[in-house]
């Protein structure tokens, strides 16, 4: 380890660690009464989210010491192997049910969420696909086409589940990897439209979609339904001014905001830090992305420059789009805040991502 620390990004794997550890610190101040309730030990969460963010350290020395090159190698095998698990996932008695969905293998007291794994396979696919085929990259009809099938695949098994928010974010982020690599405009412009058609057909056979965009415009229309956690998250931030109500000394914790440890956690912070926990969030956040979009931009080849773009995406669209929805900007999606959320999959995916970036700042000469 003593090696790895004098070659790799050191501000951008302390960063990480620090911003995990805000995450369990936080995570304990939002869980310990609902956790108390529901297992009659207030450190219920905490405990595992410590499991897994030492699980997930472990992860990310490793993997920073594994040659990103051999991702060009075993690509499809990883791709084949998420698209599997989430075939499988959807298997009753294979896949458990967790708040309305189907995206969960229950291990005991532990889940793992393929859903999450796929996110990074299609990223390291993608790069890969840049890498071998950049001149055809720049052809409407066939440049992006297989990318683009193997996207439209992944997100419609991830809607069976249904797993929305997963689903944006991976389609996003991989426009975004798609348009930096030089696709035509007029490619995404036919996307789009697709995409139009795509969300009306997914709103029209799951009418409860619609209820969380009529919440989304007006919580207030069904208070205690479908616009109450937009509401409580929003009572959550409001009181917290500059220096916020004091650790541990949040209301809304107390079974108004549900589940807080998880999507709602930033309702929490805001809530009991104020405006600086807001900022020191934001600031931990920026320092992670400008360090990545610094390896990035000194990467050795295509591949290492495009994976690391895929993972920054990634982290970015997910986190505004958790906090869109913290302050009610977008309609309730069941998407985590990078690093800070109680969950595993979420957790340890991000800190291999963060452990793939480390490895490419190793092989910048």
């Amino acid at each position: 380890m003593g090696d790895t620390m004098k070659r790799i990004d050191k501000k951008l794997f302390i960063t990480t660690i620090i911003t995990c550890l805000y995450g369990i610190i936080m995570i304990y101040s939002a869980s310990s009464i609902w956790a108390k309730y529901k297992f009659n030990n207030s450190f219920h969460y905490v405990i595992l989210q410590t499991i897994f963010f030492i699980l997930g350290l472990l992860l990310m020395i490793i993997v920073s010491n594994i040659n990103y090159k051999k991702y060009l190698t075993y690509s499809n095998k990883i791709l084949l192997t998420c698209i599997i698990l989430l075939i499988l996932v959807l298997i009753p008695k294979i896949g458990t049910i967790r708040n309305g969905s189907r995206s969960w293998f229950g291990i005991g007291g532990f889940g793992i969420q393929p859903s999450e794994f796929m996110k990074l396979a299609l990223i390291i696919f993608t790069s890969k696909y840049i890498y071998n085929n950049p001149k055809d990259m720049k052809k409407v009809t066939t440049g992006a086409f297989p990318v683009l099938i193997i996207t439209l695949l992944s997100f419609g098994l991830i809607m069976l589940q249904p797993d929305f928010g997963t689903g944006v974010i991976l389609v996003t982020t991989i426009i975004l990897m798609l348009f930096i690599s030089g696709v035509p405009f007029s490619f995404f412009i036919k996307v789009g439209l697709l995409g139009v058609v795509g969300v009306v057909i997914l709103i029209l056979i799951a009418p409860y979609r619609m209820d969380r965009i009529t919440s989304f415009i007006n919580p207030w229309n069904d208070p205690l339904g479908t616009g109450f956690q937009t509401i409580q998250s929003l009572f959550a931030i409001g009181p917290g001014g500059l220096f916020g109500m004091g650790f541990g000394n949040s209301i809304q914790k107390h079974f108004y905001l549900p589940e807080p440890q998880t999507d709602f956690i930033f309702s929490i912070i805001s809530e009991e830090l104020g405006v600086i926990g807001i900022i020191s969030v934001a600031i931990l956040f920026l320092i992670i992305i400008l360090r990545c979009i610094k390896i990035s931009i000194k990467a050795p080849d295509i591949f290492s420059k495009f994976l690391v773009l895929g993972i920054i995406f990634q982290l970015t669209i997910q986190t505004i789009l958790n906090l869109s929805v913290v302050v009610g900007l977008v309609p309730v999606t069941g998407v985590t805040l990078p690093f800070f959320s109680y969950g595993g999959s979420s957790l340890i995916l991000t800190m291999i991502e963060i452990g793939m970036v480390l490895n490419v700042s190793k092989n910048i000469s």
